[in-house]
């Protein structure tokens, strides 16, 4: 895997992908829609497509010419009811198939392991988001797809951590180590056409 498109890369959990990509020596493309959110510490270092996800043709160039997709959408802490990042994980598995890229990476939310009644009322809006892009992907019967279903994202260093398919293994995970496996999973084929649970490892 040499090159790999990023949707969501100025986002918190976004910011790590590129990171750790850029430490793997990955070249990167980007979709971004506001430069202003792009950070100098790799400005210069990815390539920029100006855009928006729910645009098919800017996705699409995106995603040509690379080897894997890594998606980290988010609604930046807005919980009201949205298809804007089904829409665009639709334009994405789209461009996918119609560039020949198979593989996927996909961050979502480990609340998608509860019962719908289990989830926060406050999350509800979002937590359907979610379950809309989780059904999308399993529906993309091309791709090697991995849902990524984080807990809590914390701003912590890097820490040991557990993956376990079909549940969450504990409560939080540090951003850096959400990026690196988003990274690290597309080339680990235990993982492909997986729902996984991430967990930073609590000891004591």
């Amino acid at each position: 895997m040499q090159k790999i498109a990023i949707f969501g890369g100025t986002g918190m959990t976004g910011q790590c992908v590129v990171a750790h990509a850029l430490k793997k020596g990955l070249k990167l493309r980007l979709l971004v829609r506001d430069m202003k959110t792009v950070p100098h510490t790799f400005r210069d270092k990815v390539e920029i497509v100006m855009g928006d996800v729910t645009d098919y043709s800017k996705v699409l160039e995106v995603i040509q010419g690379t080897n894997g997709v890594v998606v980290t959408l988010g609604t930046r802490n807005n919980l009201e009811p949205t298809t804007v990042l089904s829409s665009g994980l639709e334009n994405i598995l789209k461009a996918m198939q119609e560039a020949s890229v198979q593989k996927i990476s996909v961050c979502l939310s480990s609340f998608l392991f509860y019962d719908p009644d289990k989830v926060p009322t406050i999350f509800e809006h979002i937590n359907l988001e979610h379950r809309r892009m989780l059904d999308l992907v399993k529906s993309a019967e091309f791709a090697e797809w991995r849902a990524v279903l984080p807990p809590h994202i914390a701003d912590e260093p890097s820490a040991e951590f557990q993956v376990l398919q079909d549940k969450s293994p504990g409560r939080t995970i540090s951003k850096l180590d959400l990026g690196k496996f988003l990274v690290d999973c597309l080339t680990q084929e235990q993982y492909i056409r997986r729902v996984l649970g991430i967990a930073t490892v609590k000891r004591g």
